[in-house]
């Protein structure tokens, strides 16, 4: 039963991330056709920031929500396999619980550094977008 309703979830969020990917592309296709629309893609003087502000700005959001989020739910679930690795009595369960929290433990700190390095570096990677854009 665990197994069908993992499935559905795992289903239901490929979906959405589908969907996201889908609309983000919408948007940047928008963007890209009206810059090029008003100006020639040749170009030296062609201005990116009408394109790439909008997208910044989005992915400053999105990020802004994400690190609490991660945090939150990182802590979370790493409580809950503590609290599991605790109550294991067999050796067999307590090794298997340790796993789990040191792999958890892991992974959440990773994305979590991840998505702190993408905070860091969006700026610095929009500057340097733009000055080669106006070479």
């Amino acid at each position: 039963m665990k197994n069908s309703i993992r499935r559905k979830l795992m289903l239901t969020t490929a979906k959405a991330m589908g969907a996201v990917a889908a609309a983000q592309m919408t948007m940047i296709t928008a963007f890209a056709t009206t810059t090029k629309s008003t100006k020639k893609a040749n170009d030296p003087d062609v201005d990116l920031d009408s394109v790439t502000e909008p997208i910044i700005g989005l992915v400053n959001r999105v990020l802004n929500v994400l690190i609490p989020l991660v945090a939150a739910v990182g802590g979370v679930y790493c409580v809950s396999l503590g609290l599991k690795y605790a109550k294991a009595e067999e050796p067999q369960e307590r090794e298997k619980a340790k796993q789990h929290l040191k792999s958890a433990i892991i992974g959440f700190s990773l994305i979590f550094i991840l998505v702190v390095v993408l905070r860091i570096a969006s700026p610095l990677l929009t500057d340097w977008m733009n000055s080669a854009s106006k070479k």
